[in-house]
């Protein structure tokens, strides 16, 4: 009989509503259960696509011995952490204080307050390596809470109360500047792996945001190291197995050095940050590999992500039916050379074993490999790698394929409406722009609601229960930014103003500009969230910095520019110390420095060849930040064409920036040089 999860629109809630778990969702109901019953409550976060999640609900959650105990003994509570960021964030941080170290799924026992006392990550269903088994942690937490109930509430109240004199020193409010920067450039130095790319050892995650910070650098100060950096990074991944080398697309991160074997489930935040990073880089350095990977990542978005609604769903996972009705990660991509000989012939398998780099030993598990582009002399027919893929492509589809999780979140569908805009513009792909236009319009249209406010998520069409927190406003607003610069239709600015409205309001603390990642009447938790770095994504703080900073630059308003400035104190003081985690905010930094510029193209109309040409070159500067805007003379689209004539009859391009404009130019190659100086 299906539990209480039943009726929500979370696809890794719903994975749980026929457990014989007696589980709630968050809810004020569920603790006001523990205290009617005087019992603790157990608190699991996890979302669709981790394995370890899979793995411990099938060892424990579906067992029905452990379901008793855990229903006898404890109310249960289930929480998406894709849904509710906010109770992850509050709960992973007193796990990674007691423990050094957190992930998902993520084990946390509450008080019938919510307060926390004991943790931990995945138990395994018998004690392994060092690690007690879930039943015995339940049987410990149960008589520890019957038998020593004063020292369990002393060591809740004592964790809070740590908790909440962690609250962040905003120190500084004023922006980074050049030494800032540099010394954030040469801690990335320190830290860069010169063999394979990227930064650190293994685990590797693809870095996004630092990515876009190098080369916003490289742009502004001519930086060669810089650029080499974030252009060797991009190259490995490309040819690694972290990308999807048939179908497109980037799995998570890679569990080695090397980029070879990724974890691979394939998020849709990490594809349309990284999409954008290519369709950049190209932009810099006109790179043919670059351009083919923006491209086949944006289709790898619409193809396999796009739901009915015209949103993009959050995730694929890892793990698939490997034929045999187990479900095993990485089934869906992984070879062996016997089957490359089966689906392309004896002499076709030899080419792609040599240019996937398949062995026979295998580069993942039982002799099978991930696919890669190795480095290697001699030259492959184009068109015969051409035929070998489609041919893998078309047989991996009759493959059980992975999961996949539905719920649209507006925070990643905000990036994949920026760096679909800006590689359909790039790349004269109207379709791209079209699919971002879509999803900006389900955006407005089901997470919107009358007073501008945001929902977080929603699934098949219908908004879910869960309030936006400041990367929600943050991301979808900065997707509203790029749209609006890539269409000309100023609208999209104008809801990105309503978005930012909320950011001044709701989010920012107005003493010190420091901003928290849930608003001010969100429900209060046992600490309000607030978190300057990035992690997968770009933080809400930097991210709201960035959106504030482009609001401003095409409209003039002091309000957000001040706010962007004093968002941005925080990374002058962690982008030296910490700048793989700061990435974003010192990208958002290089633009204040850099300006940002602020493009206004006129011209006849929007189909005029000439007023094509100018704002195609206009958004293929390289100028960190700049904002573009594209109309007719004194249109009412966007203020920066307020008094912006056409010069001679000619559709024009004017620049400005810190209150001074150049000249106009009628001429495309002045523009260029003028937004590449």
């Amino acid at each position: 009989m299906p539990n209480r999860l039943a009726h929500e629109t979370s696809p890794y809630l719903l994975q749980h509503a026929d457990n014989p778990v007696d589980w709630w969702p968050w809810s004020e109901e569920a603790f006001e259960e523990a205290r009617r019953r005087d019992v603790p409550v157990l608190l699991s976060v996890g979302y669709s696509s981790c394995h370890w999640c899979h793995v411990m609900a099938h060892e424990s959650f579906e067992d029905r011995q452990t379901a008793e105990y855990l229903n006898d003994h404890y109310v249960s509570v289930k929480v998406d952490r894709e849904e509710r960021p906010d109770v992850d964030a509050v709960y992973m941080e007193a796990v990674q204080a007691a423990t050094g170290h957190g992930g998902w799924p993520m084990t946390v026992f509450l008080t019938p307050g919510a307060e926390p006392f004991y943790f931990g990550t995945y138990f395994p269903p018998e004690p392994r390596q060092g690690m007690p088994s879930f039943r015995q942690v339940l049987q410990g937490v149960s008589q520890a809470w019957q038998e020593r109930r004063d020292e369990v509430t002393e060591v809740a109240g004592k964790i809070v109360r740590d908790l909440a004199g962690r609250e962040i020193s905003y120190g500084d409010v004023r922006t980074p500047g050049e030494q800032e920067l540099a010394q954030a450039l040469l801690g990335l130095t320190r830290e860069y792996d010169p063999q394979r790319g990227g930064f650190g050892g293994a685990p590797k995650f693809p870095p996004s945001m630092v990515l876009e910070f190098l080369l916003r650098h490289h742009a502004r100060t001519g930086a060669e190291g810089a650029l080499q950096m974030a252009a060797d990074t991009c190259e490995r991944m490309a040819r690694g197995g972290i990308y999807d080398q048939l179908g497109g697309g980037f799995a998570r991160y890679s569990v080695d050095r090397d980029w070879v074997v990724p974890h691979f489930e394939k998020m849709l935040y990490d594809n349309a940050l990284l999409c954008r990073v290519y369709a950049h880089l190209w932009r810099a350095t006109g790179s043919e590999l670059a351009r083919r990977v923006a491209l086949e990542t944006a289709d790898f978005m619409v193809r396999e992500l796009r739901t009915n609604e015209g949103g993009f769903a959050s995730a694929l996972d890892a793990d698939s039916d490997d034929g045999t009705g187990r479900h095993v990660e990485g089934a869906y991509y992984v070879w062996t050379p016997g089957q490359l000989r089966e689906v392309l012939g004896e002499q076709d398998a030899e080419v792609a074993v040599r240019y996937f780099g398949v062995t026979e030993e295998g580069t993942f598990e039982h002799g099978q490999s991930v696919l890669q582009l190795p480095v290697q002399d001699g030259l492959f027919d184009a068109e015969r790698i051409a035929s070998i893929r489609q041919r893998l492509l078309a047989a991996r589809a009759e493959r059980p394929a992975p999961g996949r999780d539905d719920k649209v979140v507006a925070a990643w569908n905000g990036l994949a409406i920026a760096a679909l805009a800006e590689t359909g513009a790039y790349f004269d792909r109207p379709d791209l722009i079209e699919a971002a236009v879509a999803a900006a319009d389900l955006l407005v249209r089901l997470h919107l609601d009358e007073q501008a406010r945001l929902t977080r998520t929603s699934k098949d069409g219908h908004a879910g229960a869960n309030a936006g927190v400041l990367e929600d406003y943050a991301d979808v607003a900065e997707g509203f930014l790029a749209l609006a610069s890539v269409t000309g239709e100023g609208v999209w600015l104008e809801f990105a103003g309503f978005l930012l409205d909320h950011v001044l309001a709701r989010f920012a603390d107005p003493e010190s500009g420091a901003l928290f990642d849930t608003a001010a009447d969100a429900e209060r938790l046992i600490r309000r969230p607030q978190d300057p770095t990035d992690n997968a994504t770009p933080s809400g703080w930097s991210a709201a910095a960035g959106a504030l900073l482009s609001y401003a630059a095409h409209t003039g308003s002091a309000p957000h520019r001040t706010a962007a400035e004093k968002a941005l104190g925080v990374v002058k003081a962690l982008g030296p110390r910490v700048p793989r985690f700061t990435g974003w905010g010192l990208a958002v930094a290089e633009a204040v420095l850099d300006g940002p510029r602020e493009v206004a193209i006129v011209g006849p109309s929007l189909d005029d060849a000439g007023t094509r040409a100018l704002h195609r070159t206009a958004l293929l500067g390289t100028a960190p930040g700049a904002v573009v805007a594209v109309g007719v003379p004194d249109s009412d689209e966007f203020p920066l064409l307020g008094d912006r004539p056409l010069v001679g009859g000619e559709p024009s391009a004017y620049v400005c920036r810190n209150f001074t404009c150049d000249a106009p130019t009628t001429d495309v190659e002045r523009l260029r040089a003028v937004l590449s100086d």
